[in-house]
């Protein structure tokens, strides 16, 4: 080799490397970048699946609530503001993101039910699955029907030919909204009777 293609080679090994490190480096940054993105979306995955958890909690305090009533039904007849309405006020919009209904005042409508064991903020609202408030001998109710028929036992869940008395139960919706941190949000909603 000449002296002077020998001192043309020199640099172009050192561009070369620089190329290749500056290609390295950038794919280090991305996949650092893309780890703190995985471990955020799991982290919030994580804190939303609390807020459910916590939602079952606030259902859980509804039920118990309704369950100390339940000796005098009389007492569910008519609402009990911020709490119990005794009619299932249609068209509400819980999440705030139905702009064709009625928003659902949290605040002033529910009833706090403290901190869930993890911490989380927890409201819920119950509401009596009727159109109107009152006795629901009078008023039209969503009910369940349990029980056979006086008449045969075709059907019903008898012992030795006796049907078995007739009950009728009334369905209670209980709506819970849990707030933990990150600003998640839950909703969760169940029927009880």
């Amino acid at each position: 080799m000449s002296p002077l293609s020998h001192a043309r080679q020199q640099g172009a090994v050192l561009f070369i490397a620089l190329i290749v490190l500056v290609a390295m480096s950038l794919a280090g940054i991305a996949l650092v970048r893309g780890v703190d993105s995985t471990n955020l979306i799991a982290g919030n995955l994580a804190f939303r699946q609390g807020a459910t958890l916590g939602g079952d909690w606030g259902v859980e305090q509804a039920r118990a609530w309704l369950n100390g009533l339940s000796a005098t039904p009389e007492t569910l007849y008519d609402d009990v503001p911020g709490r119990y309405y005794a009619a299932m006020q249609t068209g509400l919009d819980y999440t705030g993101t139905d702009p064709s209904a009625l928003d659902f005042d949290w605040d002033g409508s529910s009833f706090d039910a403290g901190a869930d064991p993890a911490g989380n903020s927890v409201r819920y609202v119950i509401h009596r699955m009727c159109e109107l408030a009152g006795n629901p001998g009078s008023v039209n109710c969503v009910r369940t029907t349990t029980g056979g028929t006086s008449t045969g036992t075709k059907g019903g869940a008898t012992y030795g030919g006796a049907a078995l008395p007739s009950t009728s139960q009334i369905y209670y919706r209980v709506t819970a909204r849990v707030t933990g941190p990150r600003n998640t949000v839950s909703y969760v909603q169940v029927m009880l009777n």
